[in-house]
C-alpha cells in the first residue's frame, strides 16, 4: 500500500454527531473528500435540513438524522437505522456539545449536569451504541472532540471543563478496553477557533483595536492568530484513517501551541 493510500477512507461510513454546522460540519466534509460516505445527526429537523442543504452545495450526498444523542434509546435506533439502510459503522465522531459560561458559584446543578449530559454521558452513549457492530467488523475509529479545557481550568466553565476532563479520559477507557479488536479511540483538542459564534469576539473596536478577548488568544498562541475549521480536517482524516491504526488513547491538541507556551514576559 502507497503511504497516501493509508490516508483514504474510501468505502467508510462516518457518523458525525452534531454536524450541520461548524467544527462538525468540517470534519464531515473532509471525510467525505477523502471517500467516506457521511452520516450525521441533529436534535432539530431544521438543523438537519440547513446540514443537508450546506453539503449538498459541497456535492455531497450526506445522511441526517433529528436525534438527541442523549436519549439511549434514540440512539440506538438511529444506529440500528444507519447499519439497515446504509452499513455498519467505521468511523464515529463524537462531536455535538454545548457550553454555559456561568461562574460556578451561580450555576444552578441542573445546569452543570445539562452540559456534563451532552458532553459526556451522550459519547459515552454514541459509542456504547457502535463499538458492537465494530467489534464484529474486525476495525473501527472513535474520535472524540475533547478541548483545551480537558488540560486547563478557566473562569466560569466549571462545567464544561469537568466534563472535557472526564472525556479525556473515557477516550483512554475505550482504547484500552477494546484496542485488542482493532478499534482505536482518540480525542482532538481544538483551539480557540473562527467560527460565526466567535466572531463577536474578533471583531474590531470601535477604535481600530482589537476586541479585548481577541488580543488575549493572540497573544496566547504561538501562531497568532485563531485557529480556522480547516485546520482541523489533516488531524480528523489522520484519526479516522488506517494511517493512525498504532495511535490509541491519544488526544491531538490543534491549538496552534497555546498549551506549549508560558506567555511572553510582561
Amino acid at each position: 500500500m502507497e503511504i497516501l493510500d493509508k490516508f483514504s477512507l474510501k468505502g467508510k461510513i462516518a457518523l458525525v454527531t452534531g454536524a450541520s454546522y461548524g467544527i462538525g460540519f468540517a470534519i464531515a466534509t473532509a471525510y467525505a473528500q477523502a471517500g467516506a460516505t457521511i452520516v450525521f445527526n441533529d436534535i432539530k429537523q431544521e438543523l438537519v435540513d440547513k446540514g443537508l442543504k450546506s453539503y449538498e452545495e459541497l456535492g455531497i450526498k450526506a445522511h441526517g438524522y433529528v436525534c438527541n444523542v442523549c436519549d439511549e434509546q434514540a440512539v440506538n435506533e438511529m444506529v440500528a437505522d444507519i447499519e439497515k439502510n446504509i452499513g455498519v459503522i467505521d468511523i464515529l465522531v463524537n462531536n455535538a456539545g454545548i457550553i454555559k459560561r456561568i461562574p460556578m458559584c451561580d450555576m444552578t446543578a441542573d445546569q452543570f449536569r445539562q452540559v456534563v449530559d451532552v458532553d459526556l454521558n451522550a459519547p459515552f452513549i454514541v459509542a456504547k451504541a457502535v463499538i458492537p457492530s465494530m467489534i464484529k467488523k474486525g476495525h473501527g475509529k472513535i474520535i472524540n472532540i475533547c478541548s483545551m479545557m480537558s488540560e486547563l481550568g478557566r473562569e466560569t466553565v466549571s462545567a464544561y471543563a469537568a466534563a472535557k476532563g472526564g472525556l479525556k479520559m473515557l477516550t483512554r477507557n475505550i482504547a484500552s478496553e477494546y484496542g485488542e479488536y482493532n478499534i482505536q479511540c482518540n480525542g482532538i483538542g481544538p483551539g480557540y477557533i473562527a467560527t460565526p459564534q466567535t466572531a463577536p469576539l474578533r471583531e474590531k473596536q470601535p477604535d481600530g483595536s482589537r476586541h479585548p478577548f481577541d488580543q488575549f488568544i493572540i497573544a496566547k498562541t504561538p501562531a497568532a492568530r485563531w485557529g480556522d475549521t480547516s485546520d482541523l480536517q489533516g488531524p480528523a482524516v489522520f484519526l479516522a484513517s488506517d494511517a493512525s491504526d498504532f495511535v490509541n488513547g491519544h488526544i491531538l491538541y490543534v491549538d496552534g501551541g497555546i498549551l506549549a507556551y508560558i506567555g511572553k514576559q510582561p
